[in-house]
């Protein structure tokens, strides 16, 4: 990743790439919200022109100079004429194309970032520099797409602000130009050293506003309800962790707070209206009093039409430094899209739906290079149809183990073959879906029980198995008791009569996942931890019987459900430290031996 201070320098060229590419992307999604948009800032700026300057000052004129009244009124017909067809196409523009296509560029652009974030690795997501970038990017997104229209607007409007009443100012008085130019200059300099600015705040402060999201979320979201009222101690620490992100906030708000208002004052006093309310207005009663150049009239539809000038050249201030702030975010969200996995397939081979051949060959892994191996030299033969259990003490690598497994993460050292070809030669998502996993950190998504189930799209599926999954599971009777069945919504979290699953039946229900796949290769980490006994005896016998035919590897920490398993293998730090039998490791008297005293000691007393 580039220093923060690199990624703020850019060169004049990557800012226009970076806001072209956004255009690009809201065109691509939808062109009516943008052109209309585009067009009715254009005619708003004409329409505005021809009420506040042309047809004011023409007014003022008829008034010092005695027009014909029927010229006068021919006039103000057609004006109001005008403005009323430009009303109608505001309304058309606004009200209806852009209120309609808003969510739909939103949604087309959203499901881009959505999409490229589920291919991602595993392994970014342990990166915490990535991943605030990653909070920054998805954060940020709806607030670009505003920006890139914003931008179009105030581009296009401010050229037809330039020409409509640079003319008229060219033809009035040509010396009233370099005044608005000397503004313009200024102007630009500063807003562009108080945007820049602006960015490293918004920078220094993210880190310290997830903090204070973070803590937000604990005291909103259901999952921490329980346990803060269970442990309100523990509210003090939080309130400490927000009262620490609040004060960085207010540092960093702080440290920069001087130069800011400098920043501030120089852009909008000394740029702005030191010019117009002091010098021009001076320079324009010096041409209408003493050189008597300029008809009074001139005189007040100029200073009244000054700062329209100073806007119409602000496309050549405000709008470089604004394309400058946006083409920051946009970088980040151009980087972010062109991540490309670094797990990917060598050969596009697929993989086969039997009973799998699993070998580890030297197997070596670290999560980081300076943190040494995690897991080291892991060689282990599985045997199609076999039963295996992996056990351990925490942190002993045997979740990793799984992930190395299913390719979430790639070997560092050594390979993994499946029925005798490396995995990394399978064509990844298939190899995936050939295997049946439960991770002790399963989610409950909201949506129905089918969709749970499938982890997909469930409209028109074949219901049978699905019920024939949950059955295996041991859930099938708790679905029967609700009113709709598979289509029953679970969580409350978008449903407001959704149904909330009991920590047991939750993990029920991700055990039915797996039974429904019908994997050659189940993956089940820590299965029934949240099973009482008897469900825990039922689900391992059902277990058994229903994936009799398939390769099957458990993690657990009750060694009362290892005792099912054909082959049972202990890691410790990383490493295999015994393996065999359960029958065999107790007569080995060793790690494991000592294990299942603790557990089962007394019971067997």
């Amino acid at each position: 990743m580039k220093p923060e201070k690199d990624k703020i320098k850019q060169p004049a060229l990557q800012v226009w790439k970076n806001n072209w590419f956004l255009i690009k992307l809201c065109l691509s999604a939808s062109p009516a919200y943008v052109i209309f948009a585009v067009l009715d800032s254009v005619r708003n700026q004409v329409s505005i022109f021809f009420e506040h300057t042309y047809g004011i000052g023409y007014v003022l004129e008829a008034a010092e100079f005695h027009y014909p009244f029927r010229q006068v009124a021919t006039f103000l017909l057609l004006l109001a004429g005008g403005v009323t067809m430009g009303m109608v196409f505001t309304v058309f523009a606004g009200d209806y194309i852009q209120e309609k296509e808003r969510p739909k560029i939103r949604e087309r652009i959203k499901l881009q970032f959505y999409e490229k974030a589920k291919e991602l690795d595993l392994e970014r997501y342990d990166n915490p520099e990535f991943y605030n970038e990653l909070v920054l990017v998805l954060s940020e997104v709806d607030k670009q797409i505003d920006r890139c229209v914003i931008f179009l607007q105030n581009t296009m409007s401010g050229i037809a602000v330039f020409i409509t009443t640079g003319i008229y100012f060219f033809m009035k008085d040509k010396m009233s130009i370099p005044f608005a130019a000397v503004s313009f200059i200024l102007a630009f300099l500063f807003n562009q050293m108080f945007n820049r600015l602006t960015y490293r705040i918004r920078i220094a402060r993210n880190p310290h506003e997830r903090k204070r999201e973070y803590v937000k979320r604990v005291f909103y979201l259901s999952d921490y309800a329980k346990e803060l009222r269970l442990n309100p101690e523990v509210s003090d620490v939080l309130f400490e962790k927000f009262e620490e992100a609040n004060e960085n906030v207010y540092q960093v708000e702080r440290k920069n707070a001087n130069r800011r208002f400098i920043l501030s004052f120089m852009s909008r006093y000394m740029s702005n209206a030191f010019f117009s309310d002091v010098l021009y207005i001076s320079y324009l009663v010096f041409q209408a009093t003493v050189r008597k150049a300029l008809s009074f009239s001139s005189v007040a539809i100029l200073y009244n039409s000054f700062g329209r000038l100073k806007r119409g050249m602000s496309i050549f201030t405000d709008v470089y430094p604004y394309a400058c702030e946006t083409s920051l975010y946009v970088q980040r969200m151009r980087d972010f899209l062109a991540c490309e996995p670094g797990i990917v397939s060598e050969k596009n081979l697929l993989p086969t739906e039997i009973a799998k051949d699993i070998e580890l060959q030297g197997v070596s892994f670290a999560y980081r290079k300076e943190e040494g191996d995690f897991l080291c030299n892991i060689s282990l033969h599985i045997r199609p149809g076999q039963k295996i259990a992996l056990v351990g003490y925490n942190g002993a690598g045997k979740t990793t183990l799984v992930k190395l497994l299913m390719r979430l993460y790639d070997v560092g050292a050594g390979r993994i073959l499946a029925d005798g070809v490396d995995i990394r030669d399978y064509q990844v998502e298939k190899y995936r879906e050939s295997i049946g996993t439960v991770f002790q950190d399963f989610k409950i998504f909201a949506g129905n029980v089918k969709e749970n189930v499938l982890m997909d799209i469930a409209d028109g599926c074949d219901e049978e198995p699905v019920r024939q999954a949950l059955s295996e599971s041991g859930l099938w009777e708790r679905i029967c008791e609700t009113k709709e069945g598979l289509e029953t919504q679970l969580t409350t979290e978008i449903m407001e009569k959704g149904v909330n699953l009991s920590g047991g039946e939750s993990q029920k229900l991700a055990i039915a996942r797996v039974f429904y796949q019908k994997a050659g290769l189940m993956i089940l980490d820590e299965p029934s931890s949240a099973l009482d006994p008897i469900a825990e005896y039922q689900l391992n016998h059902v277990m058994m019987e229903a994936t009799k035919d398939k390769t099957v590897i458990f993690i657990s920490h009750r060694l009362s459900t290892t005792r099912l398993a054909d082959h049972i293998v202990m890691l410790e730090k990383g490493r295999i430290a015994e393996e065999g039998t359960h029958e065999e490791l107790l007569r080995k008297n060793g790690k494991y031996a000592q294990m299942w005293r603790v557990q089962a000691g007394a019971y067997m007393d």
